[in-house]
């Protein structure tokens, strides 16, 4: 029989629809082609992106040339521009800003076929790290009120280029859907004066039924009102609100954590195209009835969002999801996977 569960953060729907359950290798898709031939990511063709923002170079290579790790460009389509001042008005019921914010691009190897899961842990770091140094960097522009890095693999999860990339946009508001996972733990948060994903934390590691993979510092699990099939969340054990202030000497540690997570993913599904967003805590700017509980409430966290379903009217017409695959299914098949 389907179940109804509640997201006990949001306080959203999810239907786990156990009568539609599909197995495994019914989510297999056919890979892609290669669009290497004329990829401006790729090693050796740096005059085809905007002048590179930060690079990590080990051999002292010039900037905009060969010889780099890791590379940040600006998007060469921005969904938003960093020059010009927000200028908010009000017309009638309606707000308006001009789109300014950043929006870069993580090129994460030079090499076009290497994807994350199957670098090495260093490189999966230096990786984390570039995140990081990109967050603390934007993080001083007062115009700015959230950053979110997030990476989309395959063109049915968004992305135009299969080059192993992710992204980073900093808006000037705090999105919604970040602003409800605030909500939601600043009023769990009063109501009980602990963090409620630490609680989640502590709960999936006593039942274990829908661990995925743990190491010393972090937990990968399904989480409880799964939205999506093989929807995974990534969190630290330990307590931190913001990833731009995480230790960056604990980076190898999560870079086994998502090289494993992934691998076990995609040995499962065939190589699932798919969606990881990093929602770390929002960039503090002190209002008048601003909250002051984030650093006791919030834990950043990484989820990760296989598509291997369609979003339809039911869907966009309640907020409810509907999931095929038990959560308690997903991470068991998962953990039993083979690397």
């Amino acid at each position: 029989m389907p179940e109804l569960r509640k997201d006990p953060i949001l306080g959203r729907w999810v239907i786990i629809s156990t009568e539609r359950a599909q197995r495994p290798k019914d989510f297999f898709t056919s890979p892609e082609k290669s669009d290497a031939k004329n990829c401006p990511f790729c090693g050796g063709r740096e005059g085809m992106t905007p002048p590179e923002i930060f690079a990590v170079r080990s051999n002292g290579s010039r900037p905009n040339s060969p010889g780099w790790e890791v590379r940040v460009v600006p998007n060469k389509f921005p969904a938003l521009r960093i020059e010009g001042d927000l200028d908010k008005q009000g017309r009638g019921v309606y707000d308006r800003m001009n789109g300014i914010g950043a929006h870069e691009v993580i090129i994460e190897t030079p090499d076009h076929t290497t994807c994350i899961e199957m670098q090495s842990r260093e490189s999966v770091a230096q990786i984390l790290e570039v995140y990081k140094l990109r967050l603390l960097d934007l993080s001083r522009d007062m115009r700015f009120k959230y950053i979110l890095i997030f990476r989309n693999e395959g063109r049915a999860a968004g992305a135009s280029l299969s080059h192993p990339h992710s992204q980073l946009i900093a808006t000037p508001v705090t999105p919604k859907r970040v602003k409800e996972e605030l909500t939601g733990a600043m009023e769990y948060f009063n109501y009980k004066d602990r963090c409620i994903y630490c609680d989640i934390l502590r709960q999936e590691m006593e039942e274990h039924t829908r661990i995925v993979y743990e190491n010393e510092q972090f937990v990968s699990f399904c989480p409880f009102a799964s939205r999506f099939p093989f929807e995974i969340w990534v969190l630290p054990k330990k307590h931190h609100v913001d990833f731009h202030n995480f230790p960056s000497n604990e980076f190898p540690i999560l870079a086994d954590m998502m090289i494993v997570t992934l691998r076990k993913l995609g040995k499962a599904l065939g190589h699932p195209q798919y969606n990881y967003i990093l929602h770390t805590g929002p960039l503090r700017r002190p209002r008048k009835g601003y909250w002051t509980t984030i650093e006791q409430d919030f834990h950043w966290h990484i989820e990760i969002m296989p598509r291997l379903t369609q979003i339809a009217g039911f869907e966009w017409g309640t907020g409810f999801y509907i999931n095929p695959t038990a959560p308690e299914e997903a991470a068991k098949y998962l953990r039993q996977v083979d690397l």
